[in-house]
């Protein structure tokens, strides 16, 4: 009897450690697909891998999930800033950017339900969307008076999880 249950220790064992190899095997295959085709292949793979899933559809939620909430973040930033700047060039833009962003989240959203409903060509297309939107508002800062917030910043993250959704 003892022998029957080390047995089945050690099956359950090599069981275990065969998902586990599979599971990193699996996992490195989604990320030497996806990230070389990305705007910043490190951050992608850094992303892909704190997903917690080698589904591609998971993968994709994940990330308009941490899109969509990057984005927020950018909103509320932009909306801050622009009530507090002293500078009327850089209120402006900042107001701007809070226009744009809260577009992108607009974006994002509707990514959400195209992928919900299967539409991969959609989602693309909406995502594209969100990109040029947070584009414009980096595009504000080409000239001065400089930005010091971290607005560029996100906005530069966005971008590449947007890239990786993509």
């Amino acid at each position: 009897m003892a022998n029957n249950s080390c047995l089945i220790i050690i099956s359950l064992v090599g069981v275990l450690s065969f998902t586990i190899i599979s599971n990193v095997a699996s996992s490195n295959d989604v990320v030497s697909t996806i990230c070389p085709k990305t705007s910043n292949p490190q951050f992608c793979s850094s992303v892909l891998k704190s997903a917690g899933t080698t589904n591609l559809k998971g993968l994709a939620v994940y990330t308009l999930n941490l899109a969509h909430t990057n984005a927020e973040k950018s909103l509320t930033l932009a909306n801050s800033l622009a009530k507090t700047a002293t500078n009327p060039q850089l209120k402006q833009r900042y107001s701007s950017c809070a226009e744009s962003y809260d577009e992108a989240i607009g974006d994002i959203e509707n990514a959400q339900k195209d992928l919900a409903l299967g539409d991969f060509n959609g989602v693309n297309i909406v995502t594209s969307g969100a990109m040029t939107n947070i584009g414009d508002c980096q595009d504000k800062f080409a000239q001065p008076p400089k930005d010091t917030s971290l607005l560029l910043k996100n906005g530069k993250t966005l971008n590449d999880i947007c890239s990786i959704i993509l």
